[in-house]
């Protein structure tokens, strides 16, 4: 096997996916995702690319960005009247953090 999946990777990847794994299955699965890489980069290394130009996007797509114009915003009463609850012309929302 020339791409080795250690098993590190593969407790990385299930605590990603929220997999409990046991040590036996991280090790069996090590193993099979590494030959399932191979495998894989076997066909694409078979893959002829000789007169295909480098792409950065298959569709062809170009991006346009709008001019970054700036424009009025709220004035606080207006930014406020729906607000459920208000203290002093501010949003008033539950604490986050706690003092200790």
């Amino acid at each position: 096997m020339k791409n080795k999946i250690t098993p590190e990777e593969v407790k990385h990847i299930a605590k990603l996916a929220n997999l409990p794994l046991g040590t036996s299955e991280v090790k069996k699965y090590a193993k099979q995702l590494s030959e399932v890489i191979d495998y894989n980069i076997s066909l694409l290394q078979g893959v002829n690319t000789k007169n295909v130009e480098p792409t950065a996007h298959v569709l062809g797509l170009s991006i346009e960005a709008r001019s970054d114009e700036p424009e009025p915003g709220l004035k606080a009463d207006e930014a406020i009247k729906n607000a459920s609850s208000t203290y002093n012309d501010f949003f008033k929302v539950p604490a986050i953090l706690e003092n200790k």
